[in-house]
């Protein structure tokens, strides 16, 4: 008994951590459209989220968020507030989906998760591709 019941207490601790909150494990990418495609404009943009939830601006809840569209440029640093502007574009209300225009040539887009207040997650939430418009 004396062996079980330290064995049944780290498996218990075990299964606690692992079933916590996956924010750690979370990851934004862009469903549509690939890494390095040719498209025309406007650019039809689907965002993705796996390990946190979507959820309109306003409100700042743990675990949840809202997409950010940067345009010629990087990612913002955790804790930093996202301007709105044509460059950093703001889904507030929730949408994981747009229609992009841009001019032609090579463009990196960066998709960067933010909170309620607009305020990035950082790097482990956002992500970065590379596309050409003709």
């Amino acid at each position: 008994m004396k062996i079980r019941l330290p064995f049944l207490v780290s498996v218990l601790v075990l299964l606690a951590v692992s079933c916590g909150p996956a924010q750690s494990q979370a990851r934004v990418f862009f469903v549509e459209p690939a890494d390095g495609t040719t498209v025309q404009s406007p650019v039809h943009v689907v965002m993705g989220v796996e390990g946190m939830q979507v959820k309109p601006a306003g409100e700042i809840v743990e675990g949840t968020g809202h997409h950010h569209l940067l345009i010629d440029r990087g990612g913002y640093a955790e804790g930093e507030a996202i301007p709105n502007d044509e460059q950093n574009r703001h889904f507030g209300g929730g949408q994981t989906e747009t229609e992009l225009e841009l001019e032609p040539g090579q463009h990196t887009l960066t998709l960067q998760f933010a909170n309620g207040a607009h305020q990035s997650y950082g790097e482990r939430l956002a992500a970065s591709i590379t596309i050409t418009v003709e």
